[in-house]
């Protein structure tokens, strides 16, 4: 038995459990999606074009990234 390094459980193989080690990869891949998206969207070139409502939310996705740092 070995401790998961995770969620430090205990778990019954010799291995982290594998929900942890999902887990662990869509967070990594939701935090790239969300730093790409200003790239994605070129803001630095042309803040001008973007609707209200995509500010708005693309304002929120970084305010959300922010608290969790």
């Amino acid at each position: 038995m070995k401790i998961c390094s995770i969620c430090n459980r205990i778990s019954g193989n010799d291995q982290d459990h594998l929900d942890c080690i999902q887990k662990i990869r869509i967070e990594n891949e939701d935090e790239n999606f969300k730093q790409s998206i200003p790239e994605k969207l070129d803001l630095a070139k042309d803040t001008l074009g973007l609707g209200v409502e995509v500010k708005a939310i693309l304002e929120h996705l970084t305010k959300e990234n922010k608290k969790t740092d």
